[in-house]
């Protein structure tokens, strides 16, 4: 009888300590504030926040992260005007998340005059606090690869500060949508200011993205200008994007992939989007223009990749078919982008 009740004991508190253990594998995880498995699917809300600014922004994570697991840093920079909130959705890596094992951070630019955009003086030391806060949440030695992502004057702002004192020490790769090709310089598509056939125009101008509302019949947006290459005194891996109607056509030649000594450049299988991206602008229409980019919708997209680079850095460019400078990336576009920056060498800020 002494026996049966011991083993009735040690069976209670089996349970007991089962039950213990299964509540604290199911407690949320919280990162700066964020909880985990935050995706793109609805307009994600800055979830998290810089403590010495007190600055918001939108973190995704995996749920499931285990201790010294190794992820992909992902820094996401919008364009001029924009917000994390547009930008979290125009290049949706956080979707990603899990699969691929990312850590994606999209902030917001100080919101000083005039407009939202990136200037070094307002932001440059709130990204330096925000990387060392991701360095801190997640393990700097667990930073497999650190990637600057940045569209548009997120771009110029990423090409700026690539090979900076502060970043140049810690970033593998920089991913330029329509944000200033490195390597070599784009040619703006001569028709970019061209209305867009048979492009609907909204019933409203309300701005759901990063460009003002103009009024009907008021000029055109200003294309932004064709980025001229940022500095190569560093070494990254770098991918670029663009829409068919804003570049004349995708250069065929990389200067960063001579340096990596790549011994190819191999055009992929084209990659087919049945679904459409998250974001348009419609704040820059009023008409339509075609380089500016419509609204969101299925596609099509061009990938070259420079093959046999050195230390197993990636050099890629992707062009997408009849798409502009805002329409948001399209799913499969987005994770075959994900793919190259993953598989990309990294281990600069494990080094740092």
């Amino acid at each position: 009888m002494k026996q049966t009740t011991g083993l009735l004991a040690i069976a209670l508190l089996g349970v007991t300590l089962t039950s213990a253990h299964s509540a604290v594998a199911e407690a949320p995880t919280t990162k700066a504030g964020a909880a985990c498995g935050a995706t793109s699917v609805t307009a994600t809300p800055d979830n998290a926040v810089e403590p010495k600014s007190g600055r918001k922004f939108v973190l995704q994570y995996p749920c499931d992260l285990k201790k010294n697991e190794k992820v992909v840093l992902i820094l996401n920079i919008h364009g001029a005007g924009s917000s994390s909130s547009y930008q979290h959705r125009y290049f949706p890596a956080g979707d990603y998340a899990q699969k691929y094992r990312l850590v994606v951070a999209t902030p917001t630019a100080a919101a000083t005059m005039p407009g939202r955009v990136w200037r070094a003086e307002a932001d440059d030391q709130f990204l330096h606090d925000l990387t060392d806060l991701m360095f801190s949440e997640f393990g700097k030695k667990n930073i497999k690869s650190f990637w600057l992502a940045g569209h548009s004057q997120g771009g110029a702002t990423s090409a700026r500060i690539v090979c900076s004192d502060y970043f140049k020490t810690k970033v593998d790769g920089f991913f330029s949508l329509s944000g200033g090709r490195q390597g070599g310089r784009t040619e703006r598509h001569p028709n970019y200011n061209a209305p867009a056939p048979g492009a609907p125009v909204p019933e409203t101008v309300a701005n759901q993205g990063p460009g003002p509302a103009r009024a009907p019949g008021a000029a055109p947006p200003t294309p932004p200008a064709s980025a001229t290459d940022g500095p190569t005194t560093c070494d990254y891996s770098h991918i670029s994007t663009y829409g068919e109607w804003e570049v004349a056509a995708m250069p065929d030649k990389s200067t960063i992939a001579e340096k990596f000594s790549c011994k190819r450049r191999v055009e992929r299988a084209e990659i087919v989007d049945e679904k459409a991206g998250y974001v348009w602008d419609p704040g820059r229409q009023n008409p339509t223009r075609i380089g500016w980019g419509r609204q969101q919708r299925p596609g099509v997209a061009k990938m070259w990749v420079y093959e046999g680079c050195k230390d197993k850095r990636v050099v890629a460019d992707v062009l997408r078919v009849d798409k502009g400078h805002t329409e948001g990336l399209e799913p499969k576009v987005t994770e075959e982008i994900v793919k190259q920056m993953v598989s990309a060498n990294g281990g600069r800020a494990q080094k740092s």
